[in-house]
């Protein structure tokens, strides 16, 4: 059996007295869910995986993702394609200099954003492995988006009610000044529609559905649409909605991206190194078919 030690009463847990690397029972991945219903981020120590044993335990809740790296044609990967390289390593393993095109774009990883929210299927959850850190910063700070849909006030739940908003991949990189998409992956990352409130078919609950790869909401004027995104997101990465985690070697964290969001902390990436692997679940379904919202083309 399990241990379920929470962090906080209704978000984000540690998970003891289970090797992950090794085949699950069907009780303990019960278990596991169960937990991850609940806390929606989940940590789990000491997990001395290789990639394919970390692999392996991400299948058990769906199908992988692609790195998104793949899309460019001249980018070498450093690891498995269903791995997501957040590190700041080249293909041999030394620290990407501070013009290196990977590096610039890993920086849209410190804003506050949901992993694949700009597929058209987006991510379930995200698993990330520690296998180096950095001695000091290099955090990851995770919001809970159930809970500031909660305590919303009525008035902006009625408003956002049924609203769909545009996620690209651009859109986030844009705000840090980092333009450099090739034609294929201009067309691949398009603009995708995601709705701003969704209901969680496992628990329930209604929770935002946000990323700083939302860049405008249908129906509504850019500027309107603007500053209702930056106001939905302050209010959601008030500090009691945060747990902010300090990382150790051979963590394991689990968080669910239909209802947190994200951001990595900065660190000296010019001096340590940082290697991070990340396997992605996707979703069911788009998430305007999940809350049964018809979509036209635009």
């Amino acid at each position: 059996m399990i241990t379920v030690q929470p962090i906080t009463s209704g978000f984000a847990a540690e998970v003891g007295d289970v090797d992950l690397g090794k085949p699950l029972s069907v009780e303990n991945l019960a278990e596991i869910r169960s937990a991850f219903t609940r806390y929606a981020v989940l940590v789990f120590p000491d997990q001395t995986f290789d990639d394919e044993s970390q692999l392996a335990f991400a299948r058990n809740f769906g199908p992988l993702e692609t790195t998104v790296f793949k899309q460019r044609k001249d980018h070498k990967l450093r690891l498995h394609e269903n791995l997501a390289d957040v590190g700041n390593l080249d293909a041999d393993d030394r620290i990407l200099t501070s013009s290196d095109r990977q590096r610039l774009y890993n920086l849209g990883n410190r804003l506050w954003h949901t992993d694949s929210s700009f597929k058209r299927v987006p991510a379930y959850c995200s698993m990330l492995h520690a296998r180096s850190i950095p001695p000091i910063g290099g955090q990851t700070e995770f919001a809970d988006l159930r809970a500031a849909y909660d305590a919303l006030p009525e008035p902006t739940k009625r408003r956002i009610t049924g609203r769909i908003a545009e996620h690209s991949i651009m859109t986030s990189r844009a705000k840090l000044g980092f333009a450099d998409f090739d034609e294929d992956e201009r067309r691949a990352f398009a603009p995708v529609p995601q709705v701003l409130a969704r209901r969680l078919p496992d628990s329930g609950r209604m929770s935002l559905y946000l990323a700083s790869h939302a860049g405008t909401i249908r129906g509504m004027p850019q500027a309107e649409a603007e500053a209702l995104l930056k106001e939905l997101i302050e209010h959601a990465t008030q500090r009691q909605f945060v747990y902010s985690h300090r990382w150790r070697v051979s963590d394991l964290v689990i968080w669910d991206d239909r209802c947190t969001m994200h951001r990595g902390m900065e660190f000296d990436d010019q001096r340590y190194k940082r290697d991070m692997r990340r396997a992605t679940v996707s979703d069911v379904a788009p998430t305007c078919e999940q809350m049964g919202l018809a979509v036209a083309a635009e």
